[in-house]
């Protein structure tokens, strides 16, 4: 069964909003292991929204943390204990997209990271990155984190303006697959957002190999 997980260079990368068009691209699940902040619509809500998801396809949360932080600091300000060993992706009988929360080096714990997380589960990951200033460092860091804990990198997605030359430089430098990239929408609608996803994103590329 297809499984993906779904990572940014950082927050507010626009990985929450790549998950939804995938996991409905794909007629699959969406996980969100661990959602910090309840305040607002959730990436749950935002992915069934956009995605336009049924609602038995949008997993549930293991640990949903009231406090809009850092899920170790969340959990310790809402006086819950993080068990890593207790996100164990759920078995599905369709692909499943799996998002973490901000970038691979976010602490889920004192002593544990999201990466190390995706490291036990072995799932090939996609690393969502911008296309701005400054994205070549923190896609090139994040690509060289993901190999020396030998986690499998399924390629990168980029979502902004197009930047030519960032996108060339990042793929030959990263040895990296680039996968497409999402355009900004407005406005960003599911119409809006599952057109622009089968425009730039051949959905042949997730469907026959996860390798």
């Amino acid at each position: 069964m297809i499984r993906f997980v779904v990572t940014g260079t950082d927050t507010g990368i626009g990985k929450t909003i790549f998950s939804a068009a995938l996991a409905a691209a794909l007629g699959g699940y969406y996980w969100k292991p661990v959602q910090s902040g309840l305040d607002g619509e959730t990436d749950s809500q935002a992915v069934h929204r956009l995605g336009r998801l049924p609602p038995h396809r949008i997993l549930p949360e293991t640990y949903r943390l009231r406090t809009p932080a850092s899920p170790h600091l969340a959990a310790r300000i809402d006086h819950v204990t993080i068990d890593t060993e207790q996100l164990t992706p759920p078995s599905t009988d369709a692909p499943l997209v799996i998002e973490g929360a901000g970038g691979l080096l976010v602490p889920l714990t004192e002593t544990e990271v999201f990466a190390d997380v995706f490291a036990r589960w072995q799932f090939p990951v996609i690393l969502c990155a911008r296309t701005g200033l400054g994205t070549i460092n923190h896609t090139l860091l994040s690509l060289e984190m993901l190999r020396h804990r030998a986690i499998a990198v399924f390629g990168v997605a980029f979502i902004g303006d197009e930047q030519t030359e960032t996108q060339r430089i990042i793929a030959a430098m990263g040895q990296v697959r680039i996968l497409g990239r999402l355009p900004r929408l407005d406005p960003l609608t599911p119409e809006s957002l599952g057109h622009a996803f089968h425009e730039n994103f051949p959905l042949s590329l997730f469907t026959e190999s996860t390798l």
